[in-house]
């Protein structure tokens, strides 16, 4: 990889001198219009295709979809999975959940129920009822065996495994809300009947389907083995080891096969209720085998082979990947992303002793952090111009993005270390030292297998040198960087992406203070600082106001405030690609910056 890349720098550089021995030296706005002509040029030779809604065209069964992932599952449970990506993505495959929301329509959409909102403006309490599809079933990979999907799968779950506090579940705090008062009270699940339940909320709130929606479990196998085992009997269900044949599904495939470091083989589930117009479950494929491969370099290696179906490239792919297209396969693309990853720095006491922390606690010095990051470089070499840096802490889909609203701390080295002087940090020697006489120097973790996320880190490494700042690059498994923000919190900074905020109240257990992945202090029992105190407050009362206008308010603040401290430092936006095989027909592909690539309804040519 570093190859390419430097073969790609000296190539452009080349392309410019070349035509410098011709005629007068190009000076940078020049270089800037060489470098946008070569990106419209890579653009013009891709397909730009948003989902818009309408219908999808019918397509016929049959072909194998040959994908591939970077590591191993950890687990087939649904509850172990929550703090492993790849194994949520996995156990995904075999589930669904109740309401999708479309960011381009703006609208929720019934999945395996429907709902209807109920609410009491003079109480001021709101319930959700939903029903469940009568045509939703559990089943198992090749048994005609079919158990209807009750609401005992949703209440069960919601009430004992994410409910129950014991069991650590990532959506425990979400089952809460703040009263006027202050108190927190518990947003109830009841079951009405085996196809209806409610949530019974104890005050309305502005987005009761965010609040709500979950995937289910079955729980003709989780609730025995509650009862039975406790605690230990839930952790013990559907370990690695476990035949994926013996897993039950409900959603649109089976996991027959799993091949440690080798592959998981998945099979389409004939019975899973979405269907086309002629009666046929969705997908189309019938089968789905994920090749386990280690690195994206593979990844890439295979697709160039024909032995992949899709791909998303690397900055330093686009040009390849782009130019070589024949007729083999298309390559489509979207506008910036949504979201971006972060960097955030550690202000959990848990490590007052370090001198790191009383560094990180000032918000001068993550100021002066957000000053050093050179988004301008970043955006032309790691990015090849195909990005821009995300001022801004809601994306524009975002009903209350505000255009007004963006973070003052840009690029500026002279402007950093004023800040840095002014949190108490002295220059001796070219280097800079806390008032204790330490030299600033700090980790910076970042997940071994991102490569674009090391590039980043390696130019804010270069920058932060130039003014006498030193940072080490920390690289590690995208797992252990999980386990560190939510269980041994021992990192010092971090390059991490929780996804985009297209509501403004989601991420209940990241921006409020008790959230367990608040993640420069998580699990606060009282906030920690007088801002976070009142980021807490907004959050409460934005997530509880119906009018559009008197929300605004709340949510200009909470954003300004976020961009103020700097708890979390957003990088970049970029735009991105995603190449298809023409094997597979096209009309039922989109692909845009909100719901990526859109591949339920392919089928084969």
């Amino acid at each position: 990889m570093t190859n390419r890349k430097f073969l790609f720098i000296v190539f452009s550089c080349f392309v410019i001198f070349a035509s410098c021995s011709k005629s007068q030296d190009l000076d940078l706005t020049e270089i800037d219009q060489l470098s946008q002509d070569n990106t419209d040029s890579l653009i013009q030779k891709t397909q730009t295709k948003p989902w818009t809604g309408g219908q999808y065209v019918d397509g016929k069964r049959g072909g194998t979809w040959n994908d591939s992932i970077i590591n191993d599952p950890k687990t087939f449970n649904q509850l172990i999975g929550e703090r492993d990506g790849q194994s949520s993505a996995i156990i995904s495959y075999t589930l669904d959940y109740l309401v999708d929301y479309d960011p381009t329509l703006r609208k929720w959409q019934p999945r395996i129920a429907s709902y209807k909102i109920e609410t009491n403006e003079e109480n001021n309490t709101l319930i959700v009822h939903y029903e469940i599809r009568s045509d939703a079933y559990w089943s198992y990979f090749n048994k005609e065996e079919k158990i209807p999907v009750t609401s005992d799968d949703f209440v069960f779950w919601y009430n004992e495994i994410a409910g129950d506090p014991e069991l650590g579940s990532s959506d425990y705090g979400q089952q809460w809300v703040t009263l006027e008062n202050g108190e927190a009270a518990h947003i109830d699940c009841v079951k009405i009947d085996d196809k209806h339940f409610d949530f019974i909320f104890p005050r309305i709130v502005a987005e009761p389907l965010l609040a709500t929606n979950m995937s289910l479990c079955p729980s003709f196998i989780f609730k025995p083995a509650k009862e039975k085992g406790g605690i230990d009997g839930v952790k013990d269900l559907f370990s690695i080891d476990t035949d994926p044949k013996e897993i039950p599904s409900c959603g649109m495939w089976y996991i027959t096969e799993y091949v440690p470091a080798q592959r998981l083989v998945f099979e389409r589930n004939p019975n899973y209720w979405q269907k086309d117009k002629n009666g046929v479950s969705i997908p189309y494929y019938d089968k789905l085998i994920c090749q386990i491969i280690g690195d994206q370099n593979t990844d890439y290696l295979l697709f160039t082979q024909g032995k992949t179906e899709s791909y998303s490239p690397r900055p330093e792919e686009y040009d390849d990947l782009i130019n070589n297209q024949k007729e083999d396969y298309t390559v489509f693309n979207a506008e910036g992303s949504m979201g971006a990853s972060m960097w955030s720095f550690n202000q959990n006491p848990v490590n007052k002793d370090q001198p790191y922390y009383k560094w990180f606690t000032k918000k001068e010095f993550r100021q002066a952090m957000s000053c050093i990051f050179n988004r301008d470089r970043v955006a032309s070499q790691t990015y090849r111009g195909f990005a821009q840096a995300k001022y801004d802490f809601f994306p524009e889909a975002n009903p209350f993005y505000n255009p007004d609203i963006s973070l003052k701390y840009r690029f500026d080295p002279d402007q950093a270390q004023e800040l840095l002087k002014k949190a108490g940090f002295t220059k001796k020697e070219g280097f800079y030292y806390d008032q204790d006489g330490n030299k600033l120097e700090f980790d910076l973790t970042i997940a071994s297998s991102n490569s674009v996320l090391n590039d980043l880190g390696q130019i804010v490494v270069d920058e932060a040198a130039k003014i006498g700042v030193t940072i080490n690059i920390r690289q590690i498994d995208f797992q252990k960087i999980v386990e560190m923000l939510t269980a041994t919190y021992d990192w010092q900074s971090v390059f991490i992406g929780l996804g985009a905020n297209l509501f403004p109240s989601q991420g209940s257990n990241v921006w409020p203070s008790q959230g367990n992945l608040h993640m420069w202090y998580p699990c606060q029992e009282s906030p920690a600082t007088e801002w976070e105190a009142r980021v807490d407050y907004l959050y409460n009362e934005g997530c509880y106001t119906n009018d559009y206008d008197k929300a605004k308010v709340y949510w200009d603040e909470y954003q300004q405030i976020l961009l103020e401290e700097c708890p979390v430092i957003y990088l970049m936006r970029s735009r991105s690609f995603f190449a298809i095989r023409n094997k597979w027909n096209l009309s039922n592909v989109y692909y845009d910056n909100k719901n990526g690539a859109m591949l339920e309804h392919v089928y084969i040519n």
